[in-house]
């Protein structure tokens, strides 16, 4: 495989029908389809919300490789969803891309990321988990009463030494 140049960047209206087919091929295959252009689009235009892409410079110049859909609340995001190509999956985009809505929510002053995923969906779950993410529920039923969901969270914020506990201790408590 071709070495692939990928660069980050704000996704544009342009973009939501890519995205929406992403989601619908990679993410909601099997649950019927929530993530439409349209939902896609107004997700873009959102003051609250970032829509994140990794796109291709070569050799398929403005290719998507992969997206990411955060919410962005007072304390909290909610990473909505993630979406790497197949093809070019395990070559850092999603970490790259998950990373910088981190970076983007510190600076907001957001301290937690939650997400869900499908119970079913190991990989995802190992992908996160190597990321610092840990499970704090499970949702019955949660992907339209089809499939429950394993529902994680990762805390970012930084005390003076480096990352805070892990929300796992701090549930603990």
């Amino acid at each position: 495989m071709p070495a692939v140049s990928i660069q980050l960047r704000l996704a544009r209206p342009a973009d939501a029908a890519a995205i929406a087919e992403m989601s619908r091929d990679l993410i909601e295959h099997g649950l019927g389809w929530t993530w439409t252009r349209a939902r896609v689009e107004r997700s873009i235009a959102a003051a609250s919300t970032v829509v994140l892409v990794a796109e291709e410079r070569q050799p398929a110049a403005g290719r998507l490789a992969g997206f990411a859909i955060m919410y962005f609340g007072d304390d909290q995001g909610h990473l909505s969803l993630l979406a790497v190509r197949p093809d070019r999956q395990r070559a850092g985009i999603g970490r790259h891309l998950v990373g910088w809505l981190e970076e983007s929510a510190l600076v907001a002053g957001i301290g937690t990321i939650r997400l869900e995923l499908r119970a079913s969906n190991r990989a995802a779950r190992r992908f996160y988990e190597r990321l610092g993410f840990a499970e704090i529920a499970r949702v019955a039923a949660y992907y339209g009463g089809v499939e429950d969901a394993v529902r994680m969270a990762r805390e970012i914020r930084r005390g003076p030494r480096g990352p805070l506990p892990d929300v796992r201790a701090l549930l603990r408590l």
